[in-house]
């Protein structure tokens, strides 16, 4: 079950030295056996053979292109899809322009542009952590099991709260919020797996025992290898 990484590997992103635990403990702790490859986000091609694909935190990305190119083919292609930190951000992006049909950018990106989806938070949360309500009979809280959650975070960009129901009359739910109210969750009901979220699940715990995101991520990926293989032979 091969998985794409999409970020530019860093040993100085924590998410990043963490995957190698957290890929240890699906297998030892869960049974799912995930082969990971990490892929810079200025090339991104090959995707659609993956099973899943996660957007890792590290922005600003060394190419914004890429990051929302890897976005769209897992939305399109119905390739389960996770997005943390920079991959919520990013996933975001893609589904504004493509979906919405919205020219907007990132800030940290395009710090020039005219018209923002992604800005600077009122207060950064790099290396903050914070309580997130989730929507009851949401994906993510079907997968917390709780209807709030203490999650760690390393950022200073989210949402453009202007552009918030422009993006759910799209179809996108936001499906977990801060305690005033921004967004810290996204999903997109009728794929078999698109979640980002604004925390970074890989940074629980010890990295010993995965996040029940990543967990369910894991899981999504091993019924598309499933099927896969099923429609194959």
């Amino acid at each position: 079950m091969r998985i794409a990484l999409v970020g530019d590997r860093s040993p100085s992103v924590r998410s990043h030295v963490r995957i190698p635990m957290l890929i240890k403990a699906l297998r030892e702790e869960e049974g799912i056996a995930l082969d990971p490859y990490w892929m810079p986000t200025t090339d991104v091609s090959g995707l659609k053979g993956f099973d899943g694909i996660w957007m890792l935190p590290g922005s600003p990305y060394r190419d914004e292109a890429g990051a929302v190119e890897a976005a769209r083919i897992a939305r399109e292609g119905k390739i389960p899809f996770l997005g943390t930190c920079g991959g919520f951000q990013h996933m975001l992006l893609e589904y504004a322009r493509h979906v919405c049909g919205l020219d907007v950018a990132h800030a940290e990106n395009e710090p020039g542009a005219r018209d923002f989806l992604l800005t600077p938070l009122a207060c950064s949360l790099a290396g903050h952590e914070g309580l997130v309500r989730l929507t009851p009979g949401s994906l993510i809280e079907q997968i917390v099991g709780t209807p709030t959650t203490v999650e760690a975070y390393i950022c200073s960009y989210g949402l453009n709260e202007d552009y918030k129901q422009t993006l759910a009359r799209h179809g996108m739910v936001f499906s977990g919020h801060a305690e005033d109210g921004t967004v810290r969750v996204a999903e997109l009901p009728g794929h078999p797996f698109f979640l980002a979220t604004m925390f970074q699940p890989e940074l629980a715990g010890d990295g010993r025992r995965p996040h029940p995101v990543v967990s369910a991520f894991a899981a999504a990926v091993t019924r598309h290898a499933t099927r896969r293989l099923a429609h194959t032979s």
